[in-house]
């Protein structure tokens, strides 16, 4: 079994939408639409995708109380 990917930074665009994520030990950032891919396959930690009628495609932290490890603080659109 391989280990699962921890996304340790993100950035977003100009309408506070994640566009990209960061893996540790990674030193460069990964779309989101690669992303979202490895998350349906269950390649990243604590990381799901969310597909609803109304809205865009994207990926979310699994809930839990810590605030450090979701995507939009990470990207600073707090």
């Amino acid at each position: 079994m391989t280990k699962k990917r921890k996304i340790v930074d993100a950035r977003a665009d100009s309408e506070g939408d994640i566009t990209h994520v960061k893996f540790e030990d990674n030193s460069r950032f990964t779309s989101v639409e690669q992303a979202i891919p490895m998350a349906d396959r269950g390649e990243i930690e604590n990381t799901h995708v969310v597909r609803a009628a109304d809205k865009k495609t994207h990926l979310r932290t699994n809930p839990d109380s810590k605030k450090s490890n979701n995507l939009d603080d990470m990207a600073g659109d707090k």
